[in-house]
């Protein structure tokens, strides 16, 4: 890949020349709202890397003397606590030699921030893989793309932690076809863990619904990265991801991909990402190895891993790594989304389904704001949510002249009623005891009254999506 336009004109960037010592940015080659991806040359080894630096730009920006300064003092809990787990995640990917997980060769902190060295890699990620290459996605190239893929989730569960952040964006494919799993998004995990403000938080389609809880103790486990590689396999064997976990939990419109039955797919493949989806946790696949089982796929080791990527790591002039990821975003209060942590020794544990994922969702104030950023992306955000509204009453701003652009959900009972900005709205809860509300672009207070007493939360809705809200927390 080259250097992209949208990463060239990306602002606050280091300038080509810049030095760290042994190393010289080249050019930017990707961004996003939290970090940037440089091509850097070092001039000790003489090869070429990538560097990445910390940089959320909703927070902090570039001074002239190339340091980052905060936007604000408020700002300073939050950027220190993403900092601190971006420094963290380098830690954790350094420890790993598989050639299917990114490999980080130093970080350091300069300039106000951070900075981590990685291999540069060749290829696109796997959502521009689908999109532009003129190799059909069949049964026999998401064969031949798991068993590596496999290896390196397997490689970093075996050593106790969780990824939570695998997706089409995350995964890059190099030139000589085997898939490297990018980073874990650390940084801007901890930002919207601790964040009131909508912030980027959990890609829509790929979160299984125990990432939406507040709970510290939440029931995640391989099960929680499994859920999102059946989504990522949904999108390849599709073109969509399965619908919202928080909104399945409202109305589960999901179609088993058995039934479908796609074209050019096995049964035993559709099974495996049937199960991997499944709402409950302990009805997915529990591990690697049993998701391997079920499509009758090996889990490559590093060694069989190694003899074909060696030459690929230590070549000098290759294509830049994938741009940061897309940025859905979502709003949530305290999600145990964050960054990877150990899952072990404690037991792994599964949740009381359906009663703890629908009470959890109203007790536990589970708070998901989903937003696509491409057209695709929202056009399907448009056809699921009405379709999970349906049986609902809906209500729009009647000084509002914006076209819609968000489902917000809220739990509600008969005897309850919803103000909108102060003024109150027919709504009613559906079977599920769920009300919902079509809104415009804007402010909003949204208010249940529940007797004497009066439960508000206010919102601030810019862009297209699905909400689930509790004005009681």
């Amino acid at each position: 890949m080259s250097a992209n336009d949208n990463a060239k004109n990306l602002p606050n960037t280091l300038p080509a020349g810049y030095r760290f010592n042994e190393f010289e940015i080249k050019e930017v080659i990707g961004g996003g709202g939290f970090g940037i991806v440089y091509r850097a040359w070092d001039h000790l080894l003489e090869r070429t890397i990538a560097i990445k630096e910390y940089l959320p730009v909703s927070l902090a920006s570039r001074a002239e003397d190339m340091s980052i300064t905060l936007r604000s003092e408020r700002h300073q809990r939050l950027f220190s606590a993403g900092k601190n787990s971006f420094i963290k995640e380098a830690r954790l990917l350094a420890r790993f030699t598989h050639p299917g997980l990114l490999h980080v060769l130093r970080f350091w902190e300069e300039n106000g921030t951070a900075y981590m060295g990685t291999l540069y890699y060749s290829g696109m990620t796997l959502k521009e893989w689908q999109q532009n290459s003129a190799q059909p996605i069949d049964d026999a190239w998401i064969r031949q793309l798991l068993p590596p893929l496999f290896g390196a989730i397997g490689t970093i569960h075996q050593a106790g932690y969780l990824h939570r952040d695998i997706s089409l964006d995350n995964i890059q494919i190099q030139e000589n076809q085997l898939p490297v799993l990018l980073d874990f998004g650390s940084a801007r995990k901890e930002i919207g863990n601790l964040s009131d403000q909508t912030e980027i938080m959990l890609k829509p389609g790929y979160a299984p619904i125990e990432q939406y809880s507040e709970e510290s103790d939440s029931e995640q486990g391989p099960w929680t990265d499994i859920y999102a590689l059946g989504a990522v396999l949904h999108t390849l064997v599709t073109g969509s991801p399965p619908p919202v976990s928080v909104v399945r939990c409202i109305e589960d419109r999901y179609q088993p991909l058995t039934q479908l039955r796609p074209e050019g797919f096995s049964l035993s493949l559709l099974n495996a990402i049937d199960r991997s989806l499944m709402m409950k946790p302990h009805d997915r696949p529990q591990s690697i190895d049993e998701l391997a089982a079920l499509i009758d796929l090996p889990v490559s080791t590093v060694e069989e891993l190694v003899v074909g990527t060696t030459a690929m790591l230590h070549r000098e002039e290759v294509p830049e790594p994938a741009p940061e990821p897309d940025e859905p975003v979502a709003l949530a209060v305290n999600p145990a989304a964050g960054t990877a942590e150990l899952v072990t020794p404690r037991r792994a544990r599964r949740l009381s389904m359906p009663l703890a994922l629908l009470s959890g969702i109203a007790v536990l104030a589970i708070i998901g704001l989903v937003v696509i950023l491409n057209q695709r992306d929202a056009q399907q955000s448009a056809d699921t949510a009405p379709a999970a509204a349906s049986g609902q009453a809906e209500v729009a701003p009647a000084t509002s002249t914006a076209p819609m652009m968000a489902t917000v959900y809220l739990k509600l009972t008969n005897e309850e009623t919803v103000l909108l900005n102060g003024t109150p709205v027919d709504v009613k809860p559906n079977n599920s005891g769920y009300a919902s509300l079509n809104l415009a672009a804007g402010s909003y207070k949204i208010a249940v009254q529940s007797g004497n007493d009066i439960y508000s939360q206010q919102l601030e809705i810019n862009k297209p999506g699905t909400w689930l809200i509790n004005p009681g927390l």
